[in-house]
């Protein structure tokens, strides 16, 4: 291997070992319980790590399996191959689909078949919110997707954008498990959002919220989002609240989170140290504009490096993007490293990977992307202006025409991103 390819095969070591330290066969074997049951076992997985939840739960659990697993479009199959009993839906992310709607029935009717000596088993990660869909009285699937599509364009954070969900949902925000009672429910969470709330985890179907509606109409005003007339109309419907957490279905229910970014973030420090390198450990749930971060993060990259160490600063956390231009093509970790690049501008030594762990960044095919100190020449020498391009939200097409892209396919687990910034030792 050249020296020229070492720190980025060390980078994609670094992701690698995150992503694995996350995943179902990881996270899942030691969190299933064998406690005798009664009655029936129904399973509900829902997420971009639901087929892979699934299918190893399965093979840990004793008892006979029914249920139903739902992921987005293309995040199932093989290695993970489901057991007969699991129905299979997949359906649109991040945007809902017709699919969305017929999981969201499908999962509440057979929740709601469920009686006092049964047992659901809810296996939850990030993408759920688009992944189950079924809108209050009022608010149609379109309306849904509008809403969907402004938020994430408005630069919201998940948060944010999971408390508004919840308040226009019949399935979100605990009404699934409260739909399950008076079964025993009990939720095991990959969880995808800075803080680790479980209640935000594609928005809580099985744990109670704490957010209110009056929330959810701030948050609307905050970032000037132009709801249709009927969502407003629903957000001022006190119909539409959460229910309480001390309602049938949620009191008594048990919670795990079993696997979050920490845990990435410590796999890949594991990694590094192991490979001699000084490491700055940034912290699990930075949020912020993905260009902005980005540009601090090179800012204390060069101020770091001047020591000649070998180095590595780790992050993790979800960024933000507010979209200006809706025929860019860029998710939120191309953001991030092309702010990165611009501000580095070349700095000698300074390599750097910002990855989705799902394995897929936005909506395009890539989980990220690599900056080296050569980007911004090479860009140059094919024409390419970066800062017209990050303004133009058209980072995805930088990065692939560098040929810098990371792309792995869905990894079926999901933790939020994984940042990396490689500082080789002076010579």
């Amino acid at each position: 291997m050249s020296a020229h390819d070492q720190p980025r095969a060390m980078l994609r070591r670094l992701f690698d070992e995150a992503v694995a330290a996350v995943s179902a066969e990881r996270c899942v074997p030691a969190a299933i319980g064998q406690e005798p049951i009664n009655g029936r076992t129904l399973l509900l997985a829902v997420g971009k790590g639901a087929a892979a939840m699934s299918a190893v739960a399965a093979r840990h659990m004793k008892a006979p399996l029914s249920g139903l697993v739902v992921t987005r479009h293309g995040h199932s199959g093989p290695p993970h191959v489901l057991p007969p009993g699991l129905e299979l839906i997949e359906a649109g992310h991040p945007v809902p689909d017709d699919d969305s709607l017929y999981a969201a029935q499908r999962a509440l009717e057979l929740a709601g078949a469920l009686g006092p000596s049964d047992r659901l088993v809810m296996l939850v990660s990030g993408g759920g919110s688009a992944l189950l869909t079924l809108p209050v009285p009022g608010v149609t699937l379109a309306d849904k997707q509008v809403v969907t599509q402004a938020l994430l364009r408005s630069g919201a954070t998940i948060g944010e954008i999971n408390s508004v969900r919840k308040h226009l949902s019949l399935i979100k925000g605990g009404r699934l498990a409260v739909a399950a009672a008076p079964a025993q429910v009990t939720t095991l969470i990959i969880s995808d959002v800075p803080g680790d709330d479980p209640s935000f985890v594609a928005s809580g179907p099985t744990v109670a919220d704490t957010t209110t509606l009056e929330i959810a109409r701030e948050i609307i005003a905050r970032y000037g989002i132009d709801v249709p007339a009927n969502v407003a109309a629903a957000l001022a419907d006190s119909a539409n609240e959460t229910p309480p957490s001390d309602a049938m279905g949620l009191a008594g229910g048990t919670v795990r989170v079993i696997a979050v970014a920490r845990d990435a973030l410590n796999a890949a420090r594991r990694l590094a140290e192991g490979e001699g390198y000084k490491v700055t450990d940034l912290g699990d749930h930075l949020q912020a504009e993905a260009r902005h971060l980005g540009a601090g993060h090179a800012a204390l990259a060069r101020r770091v490096a001047a020591d000649g160490q070998k180095r590595v600063i780790l992050s993790g956390g979800e960024t933000t993007v507010r979209v200006t231009n809706p025929d860019g093509r860029g998710g939120r970790n191309l953001e991030y490293l092309l702010g990165l690049a611009i501000e580095l501008d070349g700095a000698p030594r300074i390599h750097a990977i910002a990855c989705d762990t799902d394995g897929i960044d936005g909506t395009e095919d890539n989980a990220g992307a690599i900056v080296t100190p050569d980007t911004l020449a090479r860009a140059r020498a094919l024409g390419l202006d970066a800062r017209a391009m990050l303004d133009a939200n058209d980072a995805y097409r930088f990065f692939e025409a560098l040929g810098d892209l990371v792309v792995t396919g869905p990894t079926r687990t999901n933790v939020n991103d994984l940042r990396a910034i490689l500082i080789e030792g002076a010579s």
